[in-house]
């Protein structure tokens, strides 16, 4: 309340001293009706001494008592003819603005223009009835205009009433003090904005109604502002968990000015830990982020790579050129590689023809997934009939099983069976792989070798024989095994019913005297086939036997074969 007191006091001194702010007075005063001139009324104003109390009370500054009272005991009587002029001393001399009276029909106009007419900011215009009957009722208006561009605030308007005159209401409401000193408060006016107010009253007996209206106006400052600013650098760095050590690996940095201002020469700077590198083989990471405005953040990113396996700790800084300085949270990776171990297993020794069946087991060893895992096994030549289990492809000269994940400590068992062609040594190897692993092989050698089987068959072509004819004996000897038989030794034993004539074959021959003996067949090929022939003539009749022995190297005990004919006269 103490601004507002202030403000009436500014508003007189704006007053008087309105020559020295540049603004002229004015150029010719005119008469207003009804009622005082403004300057008769602020010169009288200055000689009341209650004048100043009353203003103050109607905005709200609080009096001495005995000021109050003061003011209610020495209140004026309206006087019609009196005239007061403003005192010359006290006081700066007060310049007279412009009223203009407008007659309408049974009405009047005064306006005016505060602080004043030249350098005005707010308008008070004011219409009143010439004439108004006793005791009845009637109205006029009070309309303030701001005529300026700008909105304006706490401006009062104070409406001094006569003695004579009885207020009814006001329209908006008013505010009214023991003197009948009406007060409206308008906090805020927008530009070029009207505020309408309307006093509704009664004449009490006959005199003149004098009325006095006031308008205080805001006083306007200056106003400058200096931001006080307070940057601050937030920085946050991201980078995976887990990667494998053939991975690159990607970390993010984000700096952002979270204050107020802009900072200038931001850069981030992190000191690799041993065992991490740029992709261009640096141990430092450095990137310049400018200069950030307030609320702005810039983003980088780098490729790294880990030399060797294990967890990499780290955390990057922030700095300006103006000492900010801030530091990231530490960010941990670690680095794994899967590692597999591959066992196969087979038959140390095979015959031909007969299946050899390999087992492959793969196994994670590490402590990291392994990914795409792969087990390749290599058809080596001379095999037929090649198998394999589920999941198997073959392609080219490959069996391939693809296992997809190995967890770790995880195993993978897969198996295929083949069948040599040939006696040799079978080798067989198989490889595991896996995404960012060492490959793994295992080998094993099979040897093959073949069986010898041979079949001895001993015929008699002519059956029976008459004494005195010939009967010949076919021996034939097939190896219908794998492998060569070898040394191969016949041996025919003759009865005495017959008389040895001739032999022939595979091999030569002897005779001992009822023993015919072959020399040995050095080698008797797979599947091959030879013959010997003996000839004898029958020269006594009976159910004789012609028996053949045959001894091979592959064979422990001998085979034996006999052929029985019927000799008749």
């Amino acid at each position: 309340m103490m601004r507002k007191f202030l403000n009436v006091s500014l508003l007189l001194l704006v007053f008087g001293l309105s020559g020295t702010l540049g603004c002229s007075g004015p150029k010719k005063s005119v008469k207003a009706e009804p009622g005082l001139t403004a300057g008769e009324y602020l010169g009288q104003r200055a000689s009341d001494s209650s004048a100043t109390a009353r203003i103050a009370a109607a905005v709200g500054q609080r009096t001495p008592a005995a000021t109050r009272s003061t003011s209610a005991s020495t209140r004026r009587v309206p006087a019609p003819a009196r005239r007061v002029s403003a005192p010359t001393q006290g006081m700066p001399p007060i310049i007279k603005t412009d009223m203009i009276a407008v007659s309408e029909s049974g009405s009047s106009l005064v306006s005016r223009a505060y602080p004043w007419a030249e350098c005005g900011v707010v308008q008070l215009d004011k219409t009143m009835p010439k004439e108004v009957g006793l005791n009845k009722p009637f109205s006029y208006s009070i309309k303030v205009t701001n005529l300026t561009n700008t909105t304006l605030t706490d401006i009062i308007i104070t409406e001094d009433l006569p003695d004579n005159f009885k207020f009814l209401s006001a329209n908006p409401a008013a505010k009214e003090d023991e003197n009948k000193l009406l007060f409206w408060e308008i906090p805020t006016l927008g530009p070029k904005g009207i505020k309408q107010i309307t006093v509704s009253g009664q004449a009490t007996y006959v005199d003149s109604l004098k009325y006095c209206t006031t308008v205080i106006t805001p006083v306007i400052p200056a106003c400058a502002s200096v931001q006080v600013i307070q940057p601050e650098l937030k920085l946050t760095k991201t980078a995976p968990a887990e990667v494998l050590l053939c991975d690159p690996i990607q970390v993010r940095y984000i700096v952002t000015n979270s204050g107020t201002g802009y900072v200038q020469n931001v850069k981030i700077i992190e000191n690799l830990p041993a065992g991490l590198k740029t992709t261009g083989g640096r141990s430092e990471v450095v990137f310049d982020a400018g200069t950030l405005m307030s609320g702005q953040s810039q983003q980088f990113s780098v490729e790294l790579r880990a030399t060797q396996t294990g967890e990499y700790i780290s955390s990057a800084v922030a700095t300006s050129t103006t000492g900010l300085r801030t530091e990231s949270p530490v960010t941990k990776t670690a680095v794994g590689l899967p590692i597999l171990a591959i066992e196969k297993t087979g038959p140390e020794r095979q015959y031909i023809g007969r299946p050899i069946t390999y087992e492959i087991t793969v196994t994670n060893k590490s402590d990291v997934s392994a990914r795409n895992t792969v087990i390749e096994d290599i058809i080596p030549e001379g095999v037929v009939s090649v198998k394999g289990t589920a999941g198997a492809k073959l392609m080219g000269p490959k069996l391939v099983w693809e296992l997809g994940t190995l967890e770790p400590d995880a195993s993978k068992t897969v198996r295929l069976s083949l069948t040599p062609t040939a006696a040799g040594t079978v080798i067989n190897s198989a490889s595991a792989s896996a995404y960012c692993a060492e490959a793994v092989t295992s080998t094993v050698r099979t040897a093959v070798t073949g069986i010898s089987a041979v079949l001895m068959e001993v015929v008699d072509v002519e059956d029976p024989v008459r004494i005195g004819n010939r009967a010949t004996y076919v021996i034939r000897v097939k190896n219908q095994g794998s492998a060569p038989a070898t040394n191969v030794r016949i041996t025919c034993i003759l009865e005495d019913n017959y008389r040895y004539i001739s032999s022939a074959g595979a091999t030569a021959s002897s005779l001992e005297g009822s023993t015919v003996r072959f020399f040995p067949l050095g080698t008797l090929a797979p599947q091959a086939e030879v013959a010997w022939r003996v000839i004898v003539e029958a020269v006594r009749p009976g159910d004789v036997r012609f028996k053949a022995i045959m001894n091979v190297d592959q064979l422990t005990r001998p085979v034996e074969e006999t052929e029985s004919t019927h000799l008749y006269e």
